[in-house]
């Protein structure tokens, strides 16, 4: 199907997640792919910031399955764009909440979940894949949502021209990531300080971050995945759920926090502070120092709209996926088409 009106395609989004951590990555994909789903965004660049074959394995099941029979997401048959995939770092262990959807076996015993991912050369370069990914947008028609580590964002970021083609396409980054007003050192932060340190002082577009508190006050209730998951009896991401903790249990959701502000800004769902600048302490702490000047700026849960959030994150995340059509971009006059990118290959075998 065409692009509804005649102005420019929905919103990009480039995502980098650390998946497998915790359950939260797998649900804001979920709603991600939702939101994708309804045509507010397109998934334009996913990537994983940990050297973990099964991550981004996981991570191409839940765009396969969210997709349906064509993808809509990515405007391909059969495999999505290749996942990105950190190169450096120690090789983190399997999840449970990984390996149960990619174990999973159909009565004949082959794969519930088919995938693209054995190999590192089925996946792609994360830094030059999220260069690739804006590269391909209209100006100030993307956000980047940042849900773990920040050494592929800072990756990408060192990149030459990086900086001035982010300032021209994206809108903003929203980042998980510390916690506000203070609070603990968070393992985002933690797990690669550089990597935040660098992303909080070069990033050149404003920044919202998801501080640890928004996952304590927002809880995606688990009695969803009973109920509003029910119309399907194999889903990736239930069964990460159910692996993850014994259930019934309840699930902090500040990367679906994150992925709906960052889709839909306007509406009003959180509360934000004011502008300032954000640091990050040796031992992983996060201090905002307000400022007029600054680019930075936290989420804040709003009392009034903690319920609508929820219910929102319910609706649609569980969404019963539709298949579609590849989408077709609206014809632009040739002066406003945005460069050619570099093709986004996965990596070759040399590598």
């Amino acid at each position: 199907m065409q692009f509804p009106g005649k102005g420019r395609p929905p919103l990009g989004v480039i995502l980098d997640t650390d998946l497998g951590n915790s359950i939260d990555d797998a649900l804001a994909l979920a709603l991600l792919y939702g939101l994708d789903g309804k045509t507010e965004c397109r998934v334009v660049s996913v990537s994983v910031s940990k050297p973990n074959l099964h991550a981004a394995a996981l991570c191409e099941v839940i765009a396969r399955f969210y997709s349906g029979t064509v993808s809509g997401a990515f405007n391909s048959f059969s495999r999505t764009l290749p996942v990105g995939l950190a190169e450096t770092g120690k090789k983190p262990e399997d999840t449970p909440m990984l390996m149960a959807p990619l174990e999973r076996k159909d009565p004949d015993g082959k794969p519930l979940y088919n995938h693209g991912i054995e190999k590192l050369t089925d996946t792609a370069e994360a830094p030059a894949l999220i260069r690739n990914a804006f590269t391909a947008q209209y100006d100030q028609n993307s956000v980047a949502v940042l849900a773990g580590p920040a050494t592929n964002l800072a990756g990408a970021l060192s990149l030459p021209g990086v900086k001035d083609l982010v300032a021209a396409k994206a809108k903003f980054l929203v980042m998980s990531g510390g916690a506000f007003p203070s609070g603990d050192p968070d393992f985002n932060i933690q797990a690669d300080i550089p990597a935040a340190r660098s992303v909080l002082a070069d990033w050149p577009t404003p920044l919202v971050v998801c501080g640890a508190e928004i996952g304590a006050e927002l809880q995606f209730p688990g009695e969803s995945i009973e109920k509003d998951f029910a119309w399907s009896q194999a889903h990736p991401v239930v069964d990460a759920y159910r692996a993850y903790k014994t259930m019934p249990y309840d699930a902090p959701a500040r990367d679906m926090a994150a992925v709906l502000y960052a889709v839909r800004p306007g509406k009003n769902y959180f509360k934000l502070s004011g502008p300032g600048t954000i640091s990050v302490t040796d031992d992983g702490r996060t201090t905002f120092t307000p400022s007029a000047q600054g680019t930075h700026r936290y989420l804040i849960v709003d009392p009034a709209q903690k319920e609508l959030v929820i219910q929102t994150f319910r609706e649609i995340a569980s969404a019963k996926p539709v298949p579609r059509q590849p989408r077709r971009r609206p014809p632009v006059q040739e002066k406003k088409e945005p460069p050619k990118p570099a093709e986004a290959k996965p990596r070759s075998a040399a590598q």
